[in-house]
């Protein structure tokens, strides 16, 4: 009698078809309504022998809880979990109410219309419910795709409505270490703009006062050249882009920031980092404090020896070729 062993086909997920979950729920009872022709015993088999995939990774579990924004995957053979860049994931600080981590550079904090798979969000998940199937994490706020640093997740749901319900009253500070090009004119200072969306999802500051949302951006230099300025930035408001259109506006676009028209590509992404989030903590009324340091590369532009990374080719340029 044939033994059911584990696959070495490669299977190209790209090609299986895609089942996207449209509510919270148990992952055998999304599967029975998703497939009615199918018993609940055949269901069985398909998750015991790895087959059904959730944003990739293979489940095995029936009372797996999926939940909206989830791809479902049905694999022709089993597949080995890959762990989704696991390594990626360093966790600054973890209690019963809060997991924060560091994100990398690159990496979307939650699922977009293009990618939905590997993000903060998912790989926090995946994180939780290695220990227990039925843990969750939720979203509290927000960085940019492309910038590193302090991300905030609650492993509740009304602890997440309290902090974004209470945001701007609970958050005591955040703070960001930013690359730009060139030397600012002064090394201190206060920018002040109120910001719009363009049809093209560019922000930028209106020409009228009070006509978008307004931006509050305190910076002070800590290090520069003629060619770069290492800038320790505060923000009051933390509005979409808000410090790397700042920084444009005034002539000195964030390094690696092709998005908001940089030139210097440098150190290989962009220079911007979430250095520190403070705030206070709904559920004690004391401060926590969350800090995690920059890449050293930011840094290491002022050497003398430094070799800078060759810029990377445009999407325009691709298009040329």
């Amino acid at each position: 009698m044939r033994k059911n062993r584990p696959s070495k086909r490669i299977v190209d997920q790209k090609e299986l078809k895609k089942y996207e979950v449209k509510s919270n729920q148990r992952l055998i009872d999304f599967l029975i309504e998703t497939f009615p022709n199918k018993s609940r015993n055949n269901i069985k088999t398909l998750l015991s022998r790895k087959l059904v995939l959730v944003d990739g990774a293979p489940v095995s579990q029936f009372d797996f809880e999926v939940v909206s924004g989830d791809v479902i995957q049905i694999s022709p053979v089993s597949v080995t979990s890959t762990k989704q860049k696991s390594s990626k994931l360093k966790i600054l600080y973890e209690d019963d109410n809060y997991l924060v981590i560091n994100k990398p550079a690159g990496l979307l904090s939650v699922a977009s219309d293009k990618e939905k798979t590997i993000t903060a969000y998912r790989l926090c998940m995946d994180y939780v419910r290695s220990k227990d199937v039925h843990n969750r994490i939720f979203v509290t706020h927000r960085i940019d795709k492309e910038t590193s640093g302090v991300l905030l997740f609650t492993k509740n749901e009304k602890l997440r409505n309290l902090l974004q319900d209470n945001w701007n009253d609970l958050v005591v500070d955040r703070e960001y270490i930013a690359l730009i090009e060139g030397d600012l004119d002064k090394d201190e200072g206060t920018i002040v703009s109120w910001l719009r969306e363009s049809s093209t999802n560019l922000m930028y500051s209106a020409s009228k006062k009070g006509d978008g949302q307004k931006a509050v951006t305190k910076y002070k230099v800590i290090q520069k050249n003629e060619k770069y300025s290492l800038v320790d930035v505060h923000i009051e408001t933390g509005r979409k882009n808000q410090i790397r259109v700042h920084f444009k506006e005034k002539g000195h676009p964030i390094v690696g920031d092709e998005k908001y028209q940089a030139t210097l590509y440098t150190i290989g992404r962009l220079g911007l980092h979430a250095r520190k989030l403070s705030l206070k903590n709904p559920l004690n009324n004391e401060i926590m404090d969350f800090v995690c340091n920059e890449d050293p590369i930011f840094k290491k532009v002022f050497d003398k020896n430094f070799v800078e990374i060759k810029p990377k080719t445009t999407k325009k340029e691709k298009k040329k070729k």
